[in-house]
């Protein structure tokens, strides 16, 4: 990870966005935001922006310039932001709320593009690789396929009736997809062919915590997935083969571990937890080799963009 060309970003309950030097661990910036806490941060692929989702807000900021002030605001929720997205070539971003809503807004004109209603609050949206597709998860357990061509909802999955899923994954060749629930238990789907939902056959179904998934995340080489929980650790699956057996479980949060983010390269994972820290950690020893201290409050998301551009 060289260092110039890495942006590293927590955020949290204490209304700040820091930036950190990843390998030194110095804090380089702060931005305060101050009208509520930060639920979820995304950094645009050219590493321009990074976009804030708060309550109800989302804030755009210049991720290179030394000036704390928003950009752009993008209004439209009424509730809690609780996922964000970039498009691949950084033009739209899609954000999911409390409000059961699911919004597509232009970066340059802050306006929504796409209004999507779901019946119950969003606890996760992503963009499918082919970025025609968004898939969401919600607090009635339901995960759902948004066509953007078609502009509907074509598919639904149930894992498991009546409980939140929270968290949703795609390998970046859209060959699988995760779902991690409020019991603990991860679903994983396989699609025949690469990326068609028309296709989807359940592959695995594991009993990955004891407690809330509160996150489930591929890894950029498709080998992993990255479980975050409720009780306190963070759990590194082997996905090769569609296998999906413990490899490593990293202990040395304290508290609830909220969000993850891996390194390009999938060799390193930077997490954050309600016990004010963020954390790098090698997945080769599992070893933390670089601490983030200087929160005041719960670290509820982190992101990471090391891909030279």
């Amino acid at each position: 990870m060289a260092d110039q060309s890495v942006l590293l970003a927590t955020a949290g309950y204490d209304h700040t966005i820091r930036f950190w030097e990843a390998l030194s661990g110095i804090c380089v910036r702060t931005i305060q935001h101050t009208e509520s806490q930060v639920n979820r941060i995304a950094i645009s692929p050219d590493k321009r922006f990074l976009a804030a989702a708060g309550n109800p807000h989302v804030r755009l900021f210049d991720a290179q310039s030394l000036d704390g002030r928003a950009i752009t605001s993008f209004e439209g929720h009424s509730g809690n932001v609780t996922s964000l997205g970039f498009q691949s070539a950084g033009r739209w971003i899609v954000t999911g709320s409390e409000d059961g809503s699911i919004k597509i807004w232009d970066i340059r004109s802050p306006n929504v593009q796409r209004d999507y209603q779901l019946k119950a609050p969003v606890t996760d949206v992503i963009i499918h690789p082919n970025q025609g597709e968004l898939v969401s998860c919600d607090q009635n357990g339901t995960i759902k396929v948004w066509d953007l061509g078609e502009n509907k909802c074509t598919h639904e999955l149930v894992p498991e009736e009546d409980v939140a899923v929270r968290s949703v994954s795609m390998a970046i060749d859209g060959s699988i997809l995760v779902a991690g629930n409020n019991k603990g238990n991860v679903y994983v789907w396989r699609t025949k062919n690469k990326g068609d939902f028309t296709d989807l056959e359940a592959v695995k179904q594991v009993a990955a915590h004891k407690s809330y998934i509160t996150k489930c995340l591929l890894s950029p080489d498709t080998r992993s997935l990255a479980t975050c929980s409720a009780d306190h650790t963070v759990k590194i699956w082997s996905s090769i083969d569609h296998g999906f057996e413990l490899e490593k479980t990293l202990k040395g949060h304290q508290k609830w571990v909220w969000d993850a983010a891996f390194s390009a390269d999938s060799a390193y994972l930077v997490t954050g937890s309600s016990d004010c820290s963020g954390r790098l950690w090698d997945l080769s020893t599992s070893e933390t080799i670089r601490h983030y201290n200087g929160h005041q409050k719960a670290v509820t998301c982190v992101a990471l963009h090391d891909i030279s551009i």
